[in-house]
């Protein structure tokens, strides 16, 4: 099972630091610098702090903790990045006490490469060797194309699927929908016999765009330095229009994602799936408990029966923070973390996270059933769904635009606008603050 295929979408990461910077490799935009960080080992005990979102990270650390008595590291876990973990890093980050170690999200590394936020770890021991580890494409997002510079080291990957409710497909009747057309047919049926096919992630965003990159969209592109913006375009209003008319038949929730109150419409059988990445495979597990055994995973629904096109949703990098007093000692955690294969194996069993690392392709657990999923072997369906991730173009100021899009997301689920309104109106948004960061766009 190999991940280098996977996440090849944020290409565009590489040309938004070049284009904002308007300067050769080795620096960024905004007196941003390339230069490598120190990577001189510290003298004495070292205490890294790391901020992350995966679940359990905790118990995967201690083992590190346990091999390094003189590096130890401290865990907080907090919510995903866009939930408000990247508006603090930020924070953090201009006051001076950002964490040692932060995750961050491919589609948002250049924003935090534009802010200057990132360490140049390439110098430290054992990154340059890791490039190894990773296919082509996944290290160039995290050295933006420069020469002798890399600012993160890749973590896990975001191939989507569709995990549904086995049992309650059966006991209706229903097949597993191949379409979206018969998803929606689906979804009429489920809500007559009490129920929700899914729920509307209203806050999530880069859930969106990759249905959007499914459907065939592409909200950024960029030639000679010059971007454009469409978040309008064909693929993108058939997907919002779609999503659209399930809100308005009360066909789906559209509760806040990853509460409490969502965890339990799925763990009380309200709602029926979620199109979702291989790391939601631990989030319903965990979230809704007395459902084991009841749930699989089958490919993403198609616009064209027949198809099989996926997407990709999230995937993380883990980053050293500019101000860390400890580049060595995080990059030599790091390393550990995302390419050995006793944290590999730990990481999958404690967080079913999917590796970016190819040393993680061959791991057991990968290959074998999950008993949450009925024993399906569900790791081996999202292999299949990374051979078939569509490309998608990913913006310099992602963070800005997922919040513009899902305050319209949140006003259209109220019935204050539409989809396609919170699209128009996220673009107008996202153009005027590239132009803001002097950004040419057409």
């Amino acid at each position: 099972m190999k991940t280098s295929r996977v996440l090849t979408i944020a290409a565009a990461a590489v040309v938004s630091t070049m284009a904002l910077a308007g300067c050769s490799s080795g620096s960024g935009s905004d007196g941003a610098s390339g230069d490598s960080a120190s990577c001189e080992a510290s003298s004495g005990k070292v205490t890294l702090n790391f901020t992350t979102w995966v679940p359990n990270m905790d118990k995967v650390v201690a083992l590190w903790n346990e091999e390094n008595p003189d590096i130890q590291v401290k865990v907080s876990i907090v919510p995903n990045g866009n939930s408000g973990t990247y508006q603090n890093f930020f924070n953090q980050l201009q006051a001076g006490n950002a964490p040692d170690i932060g995750q961050v999200e491919y589609d948002t590394l250049p924003a935090f490469r534009v802010q200057d936020g990132l360490a140049n770890i390439a110098s430290c021991e054992g990154v340059s060797a890791a490039k190894a580890d990773y296919s082509d494409g996944l290290w160039n997002q995290v050295t933006f194309g420069e020469d002798d510079s890399v600012y993160a080291i890749p973590q896990d990957s975001g191939p989507m699927a569709l995990y549904y409710r086995k049992d309650l497909f059966e006991q209706a009747g229903l097949d597993v929908p191949t379409t979206w057309e018969q998803y929606a047919e689906d979804a009429v049926k489920i809500k007559e016999m009490g129920g929700s096919i899914t729920n509307f992630a209203k806050g999530d965003v880069n859930q969106f765009a990759g249905l959007v990159s499914q459907a065939g969209g592409q909200w950024f592109d960029t030639a000679d330095g010059t971007w454009k913006v469409d978040m309008g375009d064909e693929a993108s209003t058939k997907v919002a229009d779609y999503w659209q008319d399930l809100i308005s038949k009360d066909l789906v929730t559209t509760l806040p994602s990853f509460t409490d109150e969502w965890n339990n419409a799925y763990n009380t059988d309200q709602d029926w799936t979620w199109v979702s990445a291989v790391w939601g495979a631990n989030t319903i597990s965990s979230g809704a408990p007395d459902t084991s055994g009841k749930w699989a995973v089958a490919p993403m629904p198609q616009w064209k029966d027949g198809e099989s096109a996926s997407a990709a949703w999230g995937g993380s990098s883990n980053v050293v923070f500019k101000g860390s007093e400890h580049p060595a000692e995080a990059s030599k955690f790091l390393v550990w973390l995302n390419t050995s294969t006793e944290s590999l194996e730990a990481l999958n069993k404690e967080a079913n996270l999917y590796p970016a690392s190819t040393t993680g392709a061959d791991l057991p657990a990968l290959t074998s059933g999950v008993e949450f999923y009925g024993d399906q072997a569900i790791y081996e369906d999202f292999a299949k769904a990374a051979e078939n991730i569509q490309p998608f173009t990913w913006g310099p100021t992602m963070t800005q635009t997922y919040s513009d899009i899902s305050d319209g997301f949140g006003a259209a689920a109220s019935g204050d606008g539409t989809l396609l309104d919170a699209l128009k109106s996220g673009q107008e948004k996202t153009v005027a603050a590239m132009k803001a960061q002097s950004i040419t766009v057409e």
